[in-house]
């Protein structure tokens, strides 16, 4: 599936670079339940074909409006750049302070690294989920469900 008219309004999930096919399968099956469109920037950490989508419990994905792109840049264009927010354990600004509106995209980097540290330092669209300094971060899957939650009851 892909862009069209009927998800223009929706809110987005962008992850970048996702590693993990297990995340990305909880990801998607999250944005079936939200309503929400998966927008995945290249280069993946796993295949997209039928066999790697099963074993990842992907099975959620005939009902999942998502696209695959190789840049950023294009989820960017698409929506617009002031619809992006950057969600980063080093933002400053909590998430609960954002004003989300329909067609946002919530960002979220690498599992093994996150967000490139220029996106968050030049950002005032950059976010962060408040967790106790003993927790390096939260798993992707669940950082995304409590950002598009978030987005949602605001909405």
């Amino acid at each position: 599936m892909g862009w069209d008219l009927e998800t223009a309004n929706c809110l987005h999930v962008v992850l970048v670079e996702p590693e993990i096919a297990a995340n990305t399968g909880a990801i998607g099956r999250t944005c079936v339940a939200a309503g929400a469109m998966l927008w995945l920037v290249r280069p993946l950490g796993f295949h997209l074909d039928d066999r790697h989508r099963r074993r990842a419990g992907l099975d959620y994905w005939p009902h999942l409006n998502w696209r695959a792109v190789d840049h950023l840049d294009e989820v960017a264009e698409a929506l617009g750049a002031d619809r992006l927010w950057y969600f980063s354990t080093k933002a400053d600004r909590a998430y609960t302070t954002a004003t989300f509106r329909p067609g946002d995209a919530l960002v979220f980097g690498p599992e093994s690294r996150g967000l490139p540290p220029r996106l968050i330092e030049q950002s005032a669209r950059a976010l962060r989920i408040p967790i106790r300094p003993k927790a390096r971060s939260l798993n992707l899957a669940n950082a995304v469900a409590i950002g598009l939650y978030e987005a949602l009851r605001q909405q």
